[in-house]
């Protein structure tokens, strides 16, 4: 999966704004958590596509150096652990796009406070 700039929902990019001022972390920040929380609810199935009217995120702005690892989580999950039918690129995108809508949602409903962000990262238990 390869693009250069994603732009994501208009309401995404409105609840990003609250969700920084709630919390103190970059909109790049809270895409990537929204995205693995949103992946970690499962594939996206029919839902429909978001708007793209949001805001605009450079790819590596948007995932960093861990590009890579969430398009293969992104595959996983849309595409099963076989992946006998591989989704085209475009779909992919489509898809991101939605799992972060879907993330920044649930985001803004659980994540009042910095304190909140860290409860969503389950604990380890010493080795």
């Amino acid at each position: 999966m390869h693009y250069s700039k994603l732009r994501i929902s208009g309401d995404a990019t409105s609840k990003l704004r609250s969700l920084r001022q709630r919390t103190g972390l970059t909109p790049n920040l809270l895409c990537r958590i929204a995205l693995m929380t949103s992946l970690e609810e499962g594939p996206l199935r029919t839902i429909r596509a978001p708007d793209e009217e949001g805001s605009e995120f450079n790819a590596y702005t948007l995932t960093g150096e861990y590009g890579a690892m969430f398009a293969a989580l992104l595959r996983w999950v849309e595409e099963g652990p076989e992946a006998a039918n591989p989704l085209p690129d475009e779909e992919l995108l489509t898809r991101l796009r939605g799992h972060i809508h879907r993330g920044v949602g649930t985001l803004s409903v659980r994540a009042k406070s910095p304190a909140d962000i860290l409860r969503l990262v389950p604990e380890q238990e010493p080795a």
